[in-house]
C-alpha cells in the first residue's frame, strides 16, 4: 500500500491540498479556486501538486471536484460551471505528467468517513453533504459505489415531497433546469428562503444556528421543519439502498441537533416499523473532503 497520497478539495472558492501519511496529515495548503476556467483551474492544481512532492515525491494524486466525469471523459453536473464539458481529469494528468484520481467531492467525504470516520466500524454508509448544494455517496465495504452514470448516491435532485406551506406556493427552480428538488429546500440558501417565507426573516445557516443555541423559538420550529424535510427525503434512499449510517457533512449539518433531529422523524417515513439506521455527524468535518481524495489511492482496488 502507498504509504503517502496526495488529496485535492476543488471547491468553488478554495482549492485544498493535503499530504496524507500512515499516521495523518503531514502537509496542508489552501489557495482560492481560479473559477475563470478549467485551464486556470488545471495550472493551479499543478503548481499546489508540485509543491506537495517536494514533501512526498511521486506520491500519487487524487482529487474530489463538483459533478461527475461522462464515460467521454467530460465533466458534468458541476457547479463550477467552467469544468462542464471540459476534458477536466486528462487536463490534469497532462499536466502533471501522470495518472490521476478523481471523484465527485460528496464520495470523497464519504469515503473518507467510511474508511477512518464516523462510519468506520459499519459495512454500508451513505454520506450526504448539505451546504451551497446538495449530494450524496456511497461506500459499501470501504469501496466507492459510483454507478452506471457516476451518480450513485444522489438525491439532491430528487423531488421534494415535504414543502413548506407559503404564501402562491410557486415552485423553486433549480439549476439542474426541474423544479422543487430536495437541494433547492435544504441547501443553505433554500433554508433561507423557508425562513423568509415562514417569518419574513432573513437568516443564513451561521445567524440560523445562533439563534436555535439562544432558544429563538422561530428557530426551533424552522429547525424541526427542516429536520422533518430531511427526513421525509432520505426516507426515499433508505427505502431503497438501507445504509447502515448516514453521515451529515457539509456547513449544515452543523445546525444544533441536527442528526437527532433527522433521526427522531424517520420512523414517520421509512418503509419499516423498526429503524436500525443510524444519522450521525461526521468525524473530520471540513476535511472529509480532501482525506477522502487521498484515500481513491489505497491500492488497485479502491474503486468498484
Amino acid at each position: 500500500m502507498q504509504r503517502e497520497r496526495i488529496g485535492i478539495d476543488l471547491g468553488g472558492t478554495k482549492t485544498e491540498i493535503i499530504v496524507l501519511a500512515e499516521n495523518g496529515v503531514k502537509w496542508r495548503k489552501r489557495s482560492p479556486t481560479p473559477a475563470s476556467s478549467s485551464q486556470a483551474i488545471t495550472n493551479n492544481i499543478a503548481s499546489l501538486v508540485r509543491e506537495a512532492w517536494r514533501v512526498a515525491p511521486a506520491a500519487p494524486v487524487g482529487i474530489a471536484m463538483p459533478g461527475a466525469i461522462t464515460a467521454q471523459g467530460l465533466v458534468k453536473n458541476s457547479n463550477t460551471v467552467c469544468l462542464n464539458g471540459k476534458p477536466f481529469q486528462r487536463e490534469v494528468e497532462q499536466a502533471l505528467a501522470c495518472p490521476v484520481r478523481m471523484m465527485n467531492d460528496a464520495n470523497c467525504f464519504t469515503l473518507s468517513e467510511a474508511v477512518d470516520g464516523a462510519a468506520m466500524d459499519v459495512a454500508t454508509v451513505w454520506g450526504v453533504i448539505i451546504g451551497t448544494g446538495v449530494g450524496g455517496g456511497l461506500v459499501i465495504d470501504k469501496k466507492l459505489l459510483q454507478g452506471a452514470n457516476a451518480i450513485a448516491g444522489e438525491w439532491g435532485h430528487n423531488a421534494l415531497c415535504l414543502r413548506a406551506p407559503r404564501a402562491g406556493d410557486s415552485p423553486r427552480r433549480c439549476y439542474c433546469g426541474k423544479t422543487d428538488c430536495v437541494e433547492t429546500y435544504l441547501c443553505g440558501k433554500g433554508l433561507s428562503q423557508t425562513c423568509q417565507e415562514m417569518y419574513g426573516w432573513s437568516a443564513d445557516g451561521w445567524q440560523l444556528a445562533a439563534a436555535i443555541e439562544q432558544g429563538d423559538a422561530r428557530a426551533r420550529q424552522l429547525l424541526s421543519f427542516y429536520a422533518e424535510q430531511m427526513a421525509a427525503s432520505l426516507a426515499v434512499m433508505i427505502n431503497i439502498v438501507d445504509p447502515d449510517k448516514i453521515v451529515l457533512g457539509g456547513g449544515l449539518s452543523n445546525l444544533p441537533q441536527l442528526a437527532d433531529a433527522v433521526q427522531s422523524r424517520l420512523p414517520g417515513y421509512v418503509f419499516s416499523p423498526t429503524i436500525a439506521t443510524r444519522v450521525v455527524s461526521n468525524k473530520h468535518g471540513d476535511a472529509s473532503g480532501v482525506r477522502g481524495a487521498a484515500w481513491l489511492w489505497p491500492g488497485t482496488d479502491g474503486i468498484i
